[in-house]
């Protein structure tokens, strides 16, 4: 039986620009979560711990001025192109792209003025709010109008993202959500953790975290997962790929189910009990350990997110796919549109 969602919404400030931004929070007996339009980002998620008491487990604020000025992504819809493009280029039907670098020599998370930065439409839906965003034909260099939405929506124990995105002709898309996550309740102590990940296999790096187009497995390295390990015991590891990474920072490619919705990951925090499952239909997941948190954005409360106070799992196509045919595709037709889903199941 599903629990009754509330859904309300408030005015959160404009833009510098001017835009007026809200925020939406979904509510029923198990589940809060807040959505902003800026960046249809996710801007908070609380669960009870094995107590009974409510708690929040994501980084965010409860404002809207740190997400303008700070660039580590917290809680946003990443596209056009999620993770990265070596070098900002890829060729689509003999046609070469450049989107602009805003990562060394590579273009990240759709280049400079990524979806993240936008405001987006919203609109009530059954148990949720839907965003939406058109995206201009030349956009950040990339070919094609395209409409995308992505649709938040709480049932019972679980928060449900459904994406979709349709173009006038062919281009690329990679979608995916930049949540970071502490289930301690009260943004502690990262390391103890317990982190299952449903794959065999990585995609290493080179010294930008490019992949270098191979599937290694993760058996003997620290990037093994696949019984559940305290995330904190090897992230400072000699291993070549974590030294490369300043911790984790790579994508695991999922193994295959007969159900296109897969369990890609399981979490659980041990003091509080709470446990997150993450199904997706996406091939992939990074799993990032929150290495590039420097302290500069301001939480809820005050408080300060330094380096691994969240980590993310973030469902998605392989990074730099459009420059590896090995890879599965992130090329959309007019007549094949992108539709992806990603749920966040929660317990404790």
């Amino acid at each position: 039986m599903s629990s009754i969602t509330q859904v309300q919404s408030i005015a959160w400030g404009t833009t510098p620009q001017g835009e007026p931004v809200h925020l939406f929070t979904l509510r029923n007996a198990q589940v809060e979560a807040s959505i902003a339009t800026y960046g249809a980002r996710l801007t908070s998620v609380r669960t009870h711990d094995r107590k009974g008491t409510m708690g929040e487990i994501s980084l965010g604020a409860d404002e809207l001025a740190p997400y303008l000025t700070n660039k580590s992504y917290i809680g946003a819809t990443i596209g056009r192109l999620g993770n990265r493009l070596a070098n900002g280029r890829f060729t689509l039907d003999g046609t070469g792209y450049q989107i602009p670098l805003n990562n060394g020599p590579n273009a990240l998370h759709g280049g400079p003025v990524g979806f993240d930065r936008k405001v987006w439409t919203a609109q009530e839906v059954p148990d949720g709010v839907e965003m939406s965003y058109v995206s201009p034909d030349g956009e950040m260099g990339f070919p094609g109008t395209l409409h995308v939405t992505v649709r938040y929506t709480l049932t019972d124990n679980s928060l449900r993202l459904d994406y979709e995105a349709s173009c006038d002709k062919p281009t690329i898309v990679n979608l995916t959500n930049h949540a970071y996550w502490n289930l301690t309740g009260d943004m502690g102590d990262l390391s103890h953790h317990l982190l299952k990940l449903n794959s065999e296999s990585f995609t290493p790096i080179n010294s930008t975290l490019i992949p270098t187009g191979e599937l290694r497995p993760v058996e003997n390295t620290p990037l093994d997962f696949r019984t559940p390990k305290e995330i904190g015991l090897q992230w400072d590891s000699e291993d070549e790929q974590v030294q490369l990474a300043g911790g984790y920072d790579h994508n695991h490619v999922l193994a295959s189910a007969e159900e296109p919705l897969r369990l890609a990951a399981e979490v659980t925090e041990p003091v509080s009990g709470r446990t997150m499952q993450v199904l997706t239909t996406e091939p992939g997941v990074q799993f990032y350990s929150g290495n590039f948190l420097d302290g500069s954005f301001q939480g809820r409360g005050g408080s300060i997110y330094k380096r691994r106070s969240g980590f993310c799992l973030e469902t998605q196509h392989f990074p730099d796919s459009p420059n590896h045919p090995e890879f599965p595709s992130v090329r959309i037709e007019p007549n094949a549109p992108l539709r992806s889903t990603t749920i966040h199941r929660f317990s404790a």
